[in-house]
């Protein structure tokens, strides 16, 4: 009887779940609080350093700065164009990384080194080989130094690569079985890359598209020799900050880096839970 109230009045004890929290070990820990010091001196010390300058006079400041006519057209001017490069990286990247994983044909290795030349190639001498291609004295007879069209074709340069490199590891790791099964099932070519190839390689393409409007907003080297920098017309942020810098501005330089941050924060949180929720439904 004893027994049995006691087994009564005391409800069994459920085992307890492991806590994903508590799952590192000392040797983790440590490297994760180096990892965590190293980021913090590298990435978030410095932006907050960098919001702080921005706050030091006030919303009202703030405020002015960032609707200021020349400063406003420089921020339209730079995330609409790097928007639109997105979208062009989001459909020309894919189908580079394409041709480069699935097809064999002459010269192939040299395309290959040729994408990678906007990685290594410093920004001033692309703005120089860019002016030498397409300015007064092209050989192409394209002639667009000092229009918007020579900002939108020097962040195009600089962000090739991001997209084609971030979605052709994928393409090489995708199974070709899979898509055969599906042609051999009656399923059209376009359907099986819809259906098949394409959710595979969405997470890829988002995170290269991240990277590429990251690139984009925030170029100076490759686009300050060909467009001129003319304001209201070519002039982009990094150019607007530069000028605010030289004139000894910096809570308005450290102004226009905010809005660039948070727009850039923005978009890249939004692709990454479209890269989140797609991996997840795959």
């Amino acid at each position: 009887m004893t027994s049995a109230t006691t087994m009564v009045g005391r409800p069994s004890r459920r085992p307890r779940r492991a806590d994903p929290r508590s799952t590192l070990t000392p040797s983790s820990g440590v490297a994760l609080g180096v990892a965590m010091i190293w980021f913090s001196l590298l990435v978030l010390i410095p932006l907050a350093a960098v919001v702080v300058t921005a706050a030091e006079g006030g919303w009202g400041a703030f405020w002015t700065t960032i609707t200021n006519p020349q400063t406003a057209a420089a921020i339209r001017l730079t995330v609409f164009t790097a928007l639109g490069v997105t979208l062009v990286n989001v459909v020309m990247g894919p189908m580079i990384a394409w041709v480069l994983v699935r097809d064999r044909f002459w010269g192939k290795s040299v395309l290959e080194v040729l994408i990678d030349i906007p990685f290594a190639l410093p920004t001033i001498v692309a703005g120089l080989v860019l002016l030498s291609l397409y300015g007064t004295d092209s050989p192409l007879g394209v002639d667009i130094a000092n229009t918007r069209p020579a900002v939108f074709v020097a962040f195009l340069f600089v962000t090739l690569p991001f997209v084609v490199r971030m979605v052709q590891p994928v393409l090489e790791e995708l199974e070709q079985d899979v898509e055969e099964a599906a042609m051999s099932l009656g399923a059209s070519r376009f359907t099986t890359f819809r259906r098949v190839v394409l959710p595979s390689l969405t997470p890829a393409i988002a995170a290269g598209s991240a990277l590429s409007f990251a690139r984009g907003v925030s170029e100076y080297g490759s686009l300050v020799l060909l467009s001129g920098n003319l304001p209201f017309k070519t002039e982009v942020t990094s150019v607007r900050i530069m000028s605010s810098i030289e004139n000894d501005n910096l809570v308005g330089a450290a102004s226009v880096a905010t809005v660039l941050l948070v727009i850039s924060l923005l978009v890249i949180v939004s692709l990454d839970i479209i890269q989140r929720r797609v991996a997840a439904r795959g």
